[in-house]
């Protein structure tokens, strides 16, 4: 099956707003509005690494971090969310509009608790960007 990518569903919405609201919720009440802003993002999940408050068997939480890195790099970028459906399954995915760049920010967080790294969240933030932003500087993925 060919890649094929899609606008959300409302049902994908709902679903990663589920997402940010598991990770959002480590916000005391009074301070949520700071999942609003990039560094809010970084430091929220920056935190939870460190107090080890996911495990690598905790899927479903890992994915919660990867919607929340996802949203900080979209905010920074203005990437969107799309979906990418293909012979492993349908994955949500970050692109930049007009052009063929698309990032999995998902599994970026769970890939390395999965080998055991100590994750600095702005060091990973920062190394997607630079490489998605030089991506997208080549003509080769530019729609035609």
């Amino acid at each position: 099956m060919e890649q094929q990518v899609f606008k959300p569903t409302a049902d994908d919405l709902a679903l990663h707003e589920n997402w940010r609201d598991c990770t959002r919720g480590h916000f005391a009440s009074d301070a949520r509005d700071q999942y609003n802003s990039v560094t809010g993002k970084l430091r929220l999940l920056q935190a939870i690494l460190d107090a080890g408050w996911v495990e690598r068997s905790e899927g479903a939480k890992l994915r919660c971090l990867g919607v929340t890195l996802g949203d900080a790099i979209a905010q920074k970028l203005q990437m969107e969310w799309i979906i990418v459906e293909d012979e492993s399954g349908r994955d949500p995915a970050l692109r930049f509009p007009g052009t063929t760049v698309i990032a999995y920010p998902l599994s970026m967080i769970s890939k390395r608790v999965d080998r055991g790294e100590i994750i600095d969240v702005s060091d990973l933030f920062d190394g997607v960007c630079r490489h998605v932003l030089s991506m997208k500087r080549n003509p080769e993925y530019q729609r035609h």
